[in-house]
C-alpha cells in the first residue's frame, strides 16, 4: 500500500493535508475530528494583528483616554493568552503537528508573541504578512524586505520552524522564497486569500465576495509550486487554495508542494473531505506504481526542461486561435 506520510517543514506528517487555518480550527473538538479524520497537521485559527487592534478601539472611549495603555494592555494580553490556551489544549489532546499562525502587516510588538507561542507548545509557526502596498511613495522591494526582517526577527526568538504564506502579490516569488530561506524559513505556502471584496450595485455599497476558494484558484499556486521548487528546491512549499478534491492535492504533489493546506472544502464538506481525499490520493499512487509522496513529488516542476517551457508560458492567444 503506497505510504502518505510526507515531511513540509521539518514537519513529520501522516498525510499531506493540513487543514488550513479557518474559524473551525479555533474549536478544540474540531481539531480532534480533523485528527480522526486522517489531517497531516493543523493550522489554528490566526491571530490577527489588526483583530487585536479593532477589539481595542471598540472598547475606548473619548472620556478616558488616560486609561488607553491599561485597556489596550488588558485586551492585548487576554486574547493572546486564550490563545496559549488553545495551543496547549490541542497539544494535550492531539498527537499531530499543531500550528500557530499570526497575520501581521508591520513589523512590530506582535513579535514578542512568537516565544509564547513556542512556549506554549507549538509545533511550528506560520507567519502571514498580510498587507497592500498602495503608498505612491513606495519603493520596489519594500514589501519583500519586510517579510525577510519579520522571519529574521521571529527566528531569532524561536527554534520551531517557521513557515511563511505569502500573498500572490510578489513580484518575484522565486527571489523572495531564496532570501526567507536564508534568513531561516522553513518552508512557504503558497498563497494567501485576501478578503474578497465585492459591490452590491442596489444599495451602492461594498459587501462579501464569495469567501471560499474554488478549483479555478489553484492554476496560479501550482505554477509557482512547480517554479520555486525547482529554483529553491531545499525551501519545502505548500500549496493553498483550489483544492477541492483528492485530484488538487495529486495536482500540488505533482507540481513539487510536500503539503496543501485546506479550509474551504473541509468547511463545505465536514472533516470526511480529509478522508476521502487521503483515500484518493492513496489509490491514485497505487494505479502509478509510486510507493510514497517522495516519489511522486515534483515529477512535472520546472526542473525538467520541457516542464519548465510550460510553467513559465505567460501567453494564451493561440489557444483561441480557433475562436472566432
Amino acid at each position: 500500500m503506497s505510504n502518505l506520510n510526507t515531511c513540509f517543514g521539518g514537519l513529520e506528517l501522516k498525510s499531506p493535508v493540513i487543514v488550513g487555518s479557518n474559524g473551525q480550527t479555533a474549536s478544540l473538538d474540531k481539531i480532534v475530528e480533523f485528527e480522526k479524520a486522517g489531517a497531516g497537521a493543523v493550522v489554528l485559527k490566526s491571530l490577527f494583528e489588526e483583530s487585536i487592534a479593532r477589539e481595542i478601539a471598540a472598547n475606548m472611549t473619548d472620556e478616558h483616554p488616560e486609561a488607553y495603555d491599561y485597556i489596550s494592555g488588558y485586551l492585548s494580553e487576554k486574547v493572546v493568552s486564550d490563545y496559549l490556551d488553545l495551543i496547549s489544549a490541542a497539544k494535550s489532546k492531539c498527537s499531530i503537528p499543531v500550528i500557530a499562525s499570526i497575520a501581521c502587516h508591520t513589523d512590530g510588538k506582535w513579535e514578542e508573541f512568537a516565544k509564547r507561542i513556542e512556549e506554549a507548545g507549538a509545533d511550528a509557526l506560520e507567519l502571514n504578512v498580510m498587507s497592500l502596498s498602495t503608498s505612491r511613495n513606495y519603493v520596489p522591494g519594500t514589501f519583500e524586505k519586510l517579510h525577510e526582517d519579520i522571519v529574521s526577527n521571529v527566528k531569532a526568538l524561536v527554534k520551531i520552524p517557521i513557515i511563511v504564506k505569502l500573498g500572490a502579490n510578489i513580484s518575484n516569488p522565486v527571489a523572495l522564497c531564496n532570501n526567507l530561506y536564508a534568513k531561516g524559513a522553513s518552508a512557504v505556502v503558497l498563497f494567501n486569500r485576501f478578503y474578497p471584496t465585492d459591490i452590491d450595485i442596489d444599495k451602492i455599497e461594498f459587501t462579501t465576495g464569495n469567501p471560499f476558494t474554488t478549483s479555478a484558484d489553484l492554476s496560479q499556486s501550482i505554477r509557482w509550486a512547480g517554479i520555486i521548487s525547482a529554483a529553491v528546491p531545499q525551501l519545502p512549499v505548500a500549496v493553498s487554495g483550489g483544492v477541492d478534491s483528492f485530484k488538487g492535492v495529486v495536482k500540488s504533489i505533482l507540481s513539487g508542494a510536500s503539503a496543501v493546506e485546506v479550509a474551504s472544502s473541509i468547511i463545505r464538506e465536514g472533516a470526511s473531505w480529509i478522508t476521502e481525499a487521503n483515500a484518493g490520493v492513496q489509490a491514485w499512487m497505487e494505479s502509478k506504481g509510486y510507493e510514497s509522496i517522495a516519489d511522486c513529488r515534483g515529477v512535472l516542476n520546472a526542473s525538467d526542461p520541457e516542464n519548465a517551457e510550460k510553467l513559465l508560458h505567460t501567453q494564451f492567444l493561440k489557444y483561441f486561435s480557433a475562436v472566432h
